[in-house]
C-alpha cells in the first residue's frame, strides 16, 4: 500500500450550505466493484445525505461510478449504502436529528491506512442565504490575508 496515492473525495457543497456542529467517522458497506471505482477515484458525493432506517444509519446519494471490468457483477452505482458506526455513535446522532433544522452529510470519502473505505460524516444545521452570504466574505478575508503573509513573508 506504500505506493498507493492517498484517495479522498470530499462533498465541498456540504460545508457550504451546512454549518456543521459534529463529525463522525464511519464504515461503509461496499461490494467488490465499488471499492475498485473508488480506488479509480470514480466517486461524486455532492448531494449526499444519511438517514435512518430501523435503527441502522444509511448514506443515499453517494454516486460510485461502474467498474469498467465488472461485466455482469457490477453494481448499481446510486444505492443506498450502510454506515457503520457504535451503537453509542448512532443514538448520539438520532438524538440530534430530533431537532428540527438538524441533518447528517456526508463530508468525505476516504481510503485509511489498512485500504479501508470510510465516510466522514457531519451533523450540522442547514444555512439561510444570509449566512451562506457570510460565509463567502469571511473565507474571501481569510484567502486575502493568507496571500498577503505569504507576499511579505509573515
Amino acid at each position: 500500500m506504500s505506493g498507493e496515492k492517498n484517495i479522498v473525495i470530499r462533498n465541498k457543497r456540504a460545508t457550504f450550505d451546512y454549518e456543521i456542529i459534529d463529525e463522525y467517522t464511519a464504515g461503509i458497506v461496499l461490494y467488490g466493484t465499488e471499492i475498485k471505482s473508488i480506488r479509480l477515484s470514480k466517486v461524486s458525493m455532492t448531494d449526499s445525505y444519511c438517514y435512518f432506517q430501523s435503527g441502522e444509519l444509511w448514506i443515499r446519494g453517494v454516486n460510485i461510478a461502474e467498474y469498467e471490468w465488472g461485466t455482469c457483477n457490477n453494481h448499481i452505482p446510486k444505492r443506498d449504502r450502510k454506515l457503520l458506526l457504535q451503537r453509542k455513535e448512532l443514538r448520539k446522532i438520532e438524538r440530534a436529528l430530533q431537532d428540527k433544522s438538524m441533518t447528517v452529510v456526508g463530508l468525505r470519502l476516504f481510503l485509511n491506512d489498512r485500504g479501508l473505505a470510510k465516510v466522514q460524516i457531519g451533523v450540522g444545521k442547514g444555512r439561510r442565504a444570509f449566512d451562506k452570504r457570510q460565509y463567502i466574505k469571511e473565507n474571501e478575508a481569510k484567502r486575502e490575508l493568507s496571500s498577503v503573509m505569504k507576499k511579505y513573508r509573515i
